[in-house]
């Protein structure tokens, strides 16, 4: 059994948390100013620690996962609660960021860091299909090793940037095409023709509907700093950044829109008018 730490509480922080636990880890975290709705919800799955200084000091692995836009400054409070505490746990870098982002994270570090990137949803111990998470970095099978029902590592062939670099891949696609079907559907109701679009379309993608695009942009505040992060990965591969930072501005407009302001467990099932995608006065 390991003691773990995962910074922060969030909904995806809070799953692998749960995961972890049933795994029979122990699973802490800091709940130092954290909302009380966020801490009535960790505290179901891990304990306090207290703050993020003793909190690095008591575990040996601790999870980084925060939005891609507070990426850096949580690596940066790690690394003076590691220097304030004298401790050196491993670091698992896990935020959608640039493979760019994770080398700054590192060096930032006093302690190693391990490359790594959530590719599907928050994970269940008892989901059908566990969540894949790409690991990258010398110490990559030491996470690899720590027991997680309802999470499946994936140890890759490369260093630390690697797992970053693949989640970024995959992230253009997906959340790209969602981007691209929101885009579509307020353009064809604009036109008239929204069930001609949609029939036409679910011969290729049989799921895209409005519910997927409205529950895309209850998460777009979120998705905007993760598009950012995509232009700059395939500007590191030589490639225009046009594309992700065009993706980042449909997600801007997207935020401001009726959906952007809701929760996805909120966009009904059967939801059919995508009106509520139209920016908003912001947009």
């Amino acid at each position: 059994m390991s003691t773990v730490g995962v910074v922060a509480p969030g909904a995806m922080g809070t799953a692998l948390a749960g995961c972890l636990a049933a795994g029979g880890h122990r699973v802490l975290t800091s709940l130092a100013g954290r909302s009380g709705a966020t801490a009535r919800r960790a505290r179901d799955v891990l304990a306090d620690a207290g703050t993020l200084t003793d909190l690095v000091a008591a575990v040996e692995v601790l999870l980084l996962v925060v939005p891609p836009g507070e990426a850096r400054a949580a690596g940066r409070d790690v690394a003076a609660a590691c220097d304030a505490a004298g401790a050196r746990p491993l670091v698992v870098e896990l935020d959608a960021v640039a493979p760019t982002t994770v080398a700054a994270i590192a060096a930032d570090l006093p302690a190693d860091l391990v490359d790594g990137a959530i590719s599907g949803p928050p994970p269940r111990p008892d989901a059908q299909a566990p969540t894949r998470v790409f690991l990258a970095g010398p110490r990559a099978g030491e996470v690899a090793a720590l027991t997680a029902p309802g999470v499946r590592w994936i140890v890759l062939d490369g260093p630390v940037g690697a797992a970053s670099a693949a989640k970024m891949c995959t992230a253009s696609v997906r959340k790209g095409h969602q981007a691209l079907l929101a885009q579509a559907l307020v353009t064809a109701a604009a036109h008239g023709v929204l069930d001609t679009v949609l029939d036409d379309v679910r011969l290729d993608f049989p799921d895209a509907g409005v519910p997927t695009a409205a529950v895309a942009a209850t998460k777009a505040w979120r998705f905007v700093d993760e598009m950012t992060e995509i232009a700059a990965t395939q500007a590191g591969a030589g490639l225009t950044p046009d594309l992700g930072e065009a993706l980042a501005t449909v997600y801007r407009a997207l935020a401001t829109s009726e959906w952007g302001a809701r929760r996805p467990d909120e966009v009904p099932a059967d939801l059919a008018d995508p009106s509520g995608l139209r920016p908003g006065t912001d947009g």
